[in-house]
């Protein structure tokens, strides 16, 4: 897992969550920061801006997306994948 990539994630679930990048540990859930549906939205636009790469996520049924939210390490991995699949 891509160190600038990791940071870049928890650095922005931090922001919205209002909380320290050191209180967010990999297996945190959104829920468990304290981030609702609407923070989780405004992080996957800043993840798509911060990176590039458009995130496929769908807002009205998450549960269906392709993009796991599950916890902090499954969006980083997710980010990952999407950065690696763009560069071919």
């Amino acid at each position: 897992m891509s160190e600038s990539v990791k940071e870049r994630v928890i650095a922005i679930i931090a922001e919205q969550a209002v909380l320290d990048p050191g209180d967010i540990t990999p297996d945190s859930t959104l829920e468990s920061l304290g981030i609702d549906s609407l923070g989780l939205v405004e992080a996957i636009f800043a993840i798509e801006e911060a990176f590039d790469i458009s995130v496929p996520f769908n807002a009205n049924s998450p549960s269906e997306s392709k993009f796991d939210i599950s916890s902090v390490d499954a969006m980083i991995v997710a980010v990952e994948k999407l950065i690696a699949d763009q560069r071919g």
